[in-house]
């Protein structure tokens, strides 16, 4: 049997003739910057995580740099981070002039380890970007409470957890803002590349709402030099047939998560760690094992398919050699790197495939 790490055919397949129309009436409508299925595309993000204002950018990544633009963050500024997620996090701080600070991880989350913040504020600190990873919402009250006794904005990356909660409370909805990603992958994924950022802040939308449009409030008149970060009215018409089913496709991503839990109960396998306080949509199903590089290699060879999220966190990548964390400065990132694997977990697995992935992964760690 062959099973890909992910199948996005077999979820187009459900709504193709619905997508197909929908792109149809924006090309029709020759609307083909901003317009109303953008509009009315926030409406919707924004109603679904439980915030008063969206604003539709070109990507998850720009999303994060809108974000720290709007806020006033840049050269001599730094920002604390996780260094275990996808390089867009450090990233965006570093090409706003900031520096990213990075704090080791939760081993059981993955997230942020919240212990870790307040040792890491300085004079200089000017955010926290907390990354709700793998589609669980980290451990944000501590991170909060530090941010406001320092006065410091809080930026969540929301890019794999969209409609996860926290005690209740949504991811986006908690902090200053929020940033969501819709990457073909994600479960609320487009046709390419769109995100978009949540807020409660009506100052702080209006300024990214012209931030995302190069800064000019009106046409021509630029009030701030902002960037082309709008999003593609044709990605919004995508994501709004999409969206209805977002509850459905998350629920069975939890529904196969669970099986693989049950198979792989009483085994060596390391199977993901949700809060009791949060509720995870399972963007990805990650597993941690000893020997996990042969592991991959023996699924490889049995056509199942997996990802490694992430091979090297980030405070060890080439481009921040100069901001001199040595190997072993952040143990529990460095650790997790060696170690974690992500597994199929797509909505569309059948009871077959799941079987047969948990049989592969088992046998091998028998």
């Amino acid at each position: 049997m062959k099973v890909p790490l992910l199948d996005l055919r077999a979820q187009y397949a459900t709504i193709r003739e619905q997508t197909l129309a929908a792109v149809a009436e924006v090309l029709d409508s020759q609307v083909c910057i901003g317009g109303p299925k953008v509009a009315q595309l926030e409406q919707e993000i924004a109603a679904l995580s439980d915030c008063k204002y969206a604003a539709g950018v070109s990507s998850g990544t720009d999303a994060l740099l809108c974000s720290l633009m709007a806020l006033g963050i840049g050269p001599g500024d730094e920002v604390i981070t996780s260094p275990f997620t996808f390089f867009a996090t450090a990233g965006s701080i570093a090409r706003t002039g900031a520096t990213p600070v990075f704090v080791d991880i939760d081993p059981c989350t993955y997230n942020i380890n919240p212990g870790l913040i307040a040792a890491a504020v300085t004079s200089r600190t000017k955010a926290i970007v907390p990354v709700h990873l793998f589609g669980q919402v980290c451990d944000m009250d501590p991170v909060v409470e530090i941010a406001g006794r320092h006065g410091l904005a809080v930026i969540e990356d929301a890019a794999q957890s969209i409609t996860a909660t926290y005690k209740g409370r949504k991811a986006g909805s908690i902090g200053t803002c929020g940033c969501f990603s819709f990457f073909p992958s994600k479960n609320l994924g487009g046709a390419g590349d769109g995100g978009m950022i949540v807020t409660n802040d009506a100052e702080l939308h209006a300024k990214i709402s012209v931030l995302r449009n190069h800064g000019a409030a009106p046409k021509y008149f630029h009030k701030y030099v902002g960037g082309n970060f709008r999003l593609d009215p044709i990605q919004a018409a995508v994501l709004l047939v999409k969206a209805p089913h977002l509850g459905a496709w998350s629920e069975a991503r939890k529904r196969n998560a669970d099986d693989y839990n049950h198979r792989f109960a009483s085994s060596r396998v390391g199977t993901p760690y949700v809060r009791p306080d949060c509720t995870s949509i399972y963007n990805q199903y990650v597993i941690r094992v000893e020997h996990r590089d042969e592991l991959k290699a023996h699924l490889a060879a049995q056509e199942i398919g997996t990802e490694i999220y992430y091979p090297l966190p980030l405070h060890r990548q080439e481009c921040f050699r100069s901001l001199g964390y040595a190997q072993g400065s952040l143990p529990e990132a460095e650790r997790a790197a060696k170690e974690v694997l992500a597994l199929p977990v797509y909505p569309e697995l059948s009871e077959e495939m799941r079987a047969y992935v948990a049989e592969a992964v088992l046998a091998f760690c028998r």
